[in-house]
């Protein structure tokens, strides 16, 4: 694990800690007080992980495999299921590696949300990281309702030292994006990268102004990748997953962001999210610097929501594998 990532990694455990409190804690409670693996058993953990915000959907799927496992492997101890528990929940939350194509084809990203999610932030950070990884990267700021958001956007460009293409406050959003789609293809732009105005997801003419701009994009290149990300809170929970399923009416959502994990008791809405909708979480993040936004690996989620640090791990393998690795390294 690269220095980086132990360091994000560290960030994520240290963040997750209601969640775990949240979460965790009745789980391992669960299985010691526990001596049967009967119906009140899964009952019960059903009840934790939803009121733990993993969500009706994902909770029936991990309980069901749960269930299956247990039957199949003929485990008679609670205790012996957590790994099991782990696992299932890794593989609700399994991301593709397909949906990270943006990355090495000529692609166009609009960043979508509500309002005060971290939107702007995260285009910023974006662009840093495909910046950083040799891609060609041009920032539009079609967000011209907020008086500030041009200056931070802008702010967030010099930094990540990338060109961005501005509106004036007021200006129609659909024209900025016509102006960056037109720049983009001038000068061989490998990702543009669009933040948009926060829209309150009840707020049809805005909503409307989301469509226009797809329409536009759609019109003027056709043949970019395109990605709509939407920008979700992990401290609103249950609400994210109403934000999400409103946007999705009006633009297809390919990815989420998710943001302000540090901290939040609320983490589980990480798997009801792409459970209940099948977007995959794709981005999370956990502070304010370019680095506290990673893309999002499932294993690595789980293993710091239940402390599974790597040398945790390292201890579970059998002592030929260790030593394969330490070579290796």
């Amino acid at each position: 694990m690269s220095e980086e990532k132990k360091g994000f990694f560290a960030r994520l455990m240290a963040g997750l800690t209601k969640t775990r409190e949240n979460i965790v804690r009745g789980i391992d409670s669960l299985f010691s007080g526990f001596t049967a693996i009967d119906e009140d058993f899964y009952e019960e953990l059903e009840e934790i992980l939803i009121m733990g915000d993993i969500g009706v959907n994902a909770t029936t799927a991990i309980v069901e495999r749960l269930k299956q496992q247990v039957k199949e492997k003929h485990i008679k101890e609670p205790s012996e299921c957590k790994q099991l528990l782990i696992d299932s929940i890794k593989e609700q939350m399994h991301v593709d590696e397909a949906a990270y194509d943006f990355e090495t084809k000529q692609s166009i990203i609009m960043v979508i949300g509500v309002n005060g999610v971290g939107k702007t932030t995260s285009v910023g950070k974006l662009a840093g990281k495909l910046k950083d990884e040799g891609r060609k990267v041009l920032i539009a700021a079609a967000d011209t309702f907020r008086a500030a958001a041009g200056d931070q956007l802008a702010e967030w460009a010099r930094r990540a030292n990338v060109p961005m293409v501005g509106g004036n406050e007021g200006a129609d959003p659909a024209s900025v994006v016509f102006d960056a789609v037109t720049a983009a293809k001038a000068r061989g732009v490998d990702v543009l990268l669009i933040d948009t105005a926060g829209r309150l997801h009840n707020k049809k003419n805005l909503m409307e102004e989301l469509r226009k701009m797809n329409r536009i994009i759609d019109r003027e290149y056709p043949d970019a990748h395109r990605e709509n990300l939407i920008v979700l809170d992990g401290t609103t929970g249950q609400n994210a997953l109403v934000q999400a399923r409103e946007f999705g009416e009006v633009a297809n959502l390919t990815g989420i962001v998710l943001t302000k994990m540090d901290g939040t008791a609320k983490g589980g809405i990480a798997v009801a999210i792409q459970s209940e909708l099948q977007i995959p979480v794709k981005y999370i993040g956990v502070g304010e610097t370019i680095d506290d936004l990673q893309k999002f690996d499932a294993d690595e989620f789980v293993n710091a929501l239940f402390e599974i640090r790597q040398e945790d791990r390292m201890d579970e393998e059998p002592e030929e594998a260790q030593s394969d690795a330490s070579e290796e390294e």
